[in-house]
């Protein structure tokens, strides 16, 4: 297959990540979307000598058509899956026929002009005046977010499309108070609406007070000992997080977000002077309070945009104390000193969180592991300065505030800030909470390592009752209401 340059070109350098891939014909206009758990063996394979040979007339065509590709990396591969059916929509490739349909995704659907609007589930999107929310991943997902807001705000389940007192006799929601009940007039139309309308708020993503109330009130049910009644909760929140958001991914705004992050990447080059626009740039931060648990991170963005399947942690293990200049020291010669010994692809930019003191500090490492052209800067937070040495000066650069440059740069800082901070706060956490079971008279080491095997970590063990805990093995009753009369007493005197 004789295919033009930059199509060999991104074949070559195709990531092993999972994403969404569009094949375009000579004039531009997108011909097929497709997505990948792997871009790199999906994409492939569309281009091995044989698959041409062995394809039906639909994929021949297809392959013969393409004259260039476009690859959006994303996290996970559910991510693509929904990325993959908004692109369909919105190109309408003529390869995609039998995805048109969108048989793949549940949608919420209401329709406010009805007497008595109701949620109902749709898989095509129609020009019929409803609103549409979705789609979900999952059809788990989407049922319950259907009962979480028809419980939430009242509203009716029934099929009838202007129901009666009739339909009332046969139905429980009313007496269960999860309907405001319209069939038997309880609630005006306009009250009604008010409420479907709120339900529409909030499944745009534009309510998030409302999933505030809801951990709030499974905090409560934990607290209250209610643990099934919490976990139940906590369910419902995890799907509802996980689909009651604005499209962050939506199509038009990913295309401006990577327009803006190739522009960055552009200027950092010419600021730096660099030979070539750092696609890769690595950022590494520092972790500790008062030299405990001290960590440092690793993250990466690839064309200006973090990708998360890149980013590394460090546990401190070289220095004690206070030291932040050689404890990023330790991390850059372990991060570096495996690509080396590794021949790993190195990024185009080393970026440390920190002034001239942590530059310099990494600088040497880079040096002495023989990758003096390796290009490394500081940026500081202060002013928000880049320090960069390699150039023949040591003056800071200031990009403007409001340049591409400088977003894609505070973007891959903060993260690696955060990244760090989580890190050292889970160290500390877990640190904290094994403790308690240190103190515990008869706990031994054995004993620990049983209960953690056992419950899997210490906050599962709080939450456990004696019964649960004596099953534990070799723990039996007695020692089980000793752990559990511990545990309660230390709870207790934290609270006060």
């Amino acid at each position: 297959m004789d295919l033009p340059d930059k199509v060999k070109e991104k074949l070559q350098r195709l990531p092993d990540k999972p994403g969404v891939y569009l094949m375009r014909d000579r004039t531009g206009r997108v011909i097929y979307v497709g997505k990948a758990a792997s871009l790199k063996k999906r994409v492939g394979s569309y281009f091995r000598k044989g698959t041409l040979r062995s394809a039906d007339p639909k994929l021949s065509g297809l392959l013969k058509s393409v004259f260039d590709l476009d690859l959006l990396v994303l996290r996970t591969d559910a991510e693509a899956t929904l990325t993959e059916g908004r692109l369909i929509k919105e190109y309408r490739p003529r390869y995609n026929v039998s995805f048109r349909d969108d048989k793949r995704f549940l949608l919420l659907k209401i329709n406010l002009s009805d007497p008595w609007p109701r949620l109902q589930f749709a898989r095509i999107e129609k020009d019929d005046g409803s609103h549409y929310f979705g789609p979900y991943a999952s059809a788990a997902s989407a049922r319950a977010t259907q009962h979480f807001v028809e419980k939430r705000y009242g509203l009716r389940q029934c099929r009838p499309r202007e129901p009666g007192a009739s339909d009332h006799k046969h139905c429980l929601n009313d007496i269960l108070r999860y309907c405001t009940a319209p069939c038997i007039v309880k609630i005006t139309r306009d009250a009604y609406l008010d409420r479907a309308q709120e339900a529409c708020a909030f499944l745009r993503g534009e309510r998030k007070d409302v999933l505030t109330e809801l951990e709030d009130e499974m905090k409560g049910a934990a607290a209250a000992r209610d643990f099934e009644r919490a976990a139940a909760l906590r369910d419902t929140l995890l799907k509802l997080r996980k689909t009651i958001k604005r499209r962050v991914l939506g199509t038009k705004d990913f295309e401006v977000k990577r327009r803006e992050a190739d522009e960055g990447v552009e200027e950092i080059q010419r600021a730096l002077g660099l030979a070539e626009p750092p696609r890769v740039i690595e950022c590494f931060d520092i972790s500790n309070i008062s030299g405990t648990h001290a960590v440092g991170s690793l993250v990466c963005s690839v064309n200006g945009v973090p990708n998360r399947n890149r980013y590394r942690m460090f546990r401190i293990k070289t220095v004690d104390g206070i030291d932040d200049p050689r404890m990023m020291a330790e991390v850059i010669r372990r991060r570096f000193l495996r690509a080396v010994n590794e021949a790993q692809e190195l990024p185009g930019l080393v970026v440390v969180d920190g002034g001239i003191t942590q530059l310099r500090a990494a600088r040497a490492e880079l040096d002495e592991l023989g990758l003096k052209t390796l290009p490394a800067a500081g940026l500081a937070k202060r002013y928000e300065e880049i320090i960069f040495e390699q150039r023949g000066s040591s003056a800071p650069i200031r990009f403007a505030q409001d340049s591409s440059a400088l977003k894609v740069l505070k973007q891959i800082r903060d993260e690696a800030h955060r990244f760090a901070l989580t890190y050292h706060r889970k160290l500390r956490e877990k640190r904290i909470s094994e403790s308690m079971l240190d103190e515990i008279p008869g706990v031994g080491k054995k004993r620990k390592e049983v209960l953690l095997s056992h419950f899997g970590s210490v906050r599962r063990l709080r939450s456990a009752s004696v019964h649960d805990i004596a099953k534990a093995p070799g723990i039996g009753p007695e020692m089980a209401q000793l752990i559990r009369d511990e545990i309660d007493s230390r709870q207790s005197s934290k609270a006060g």
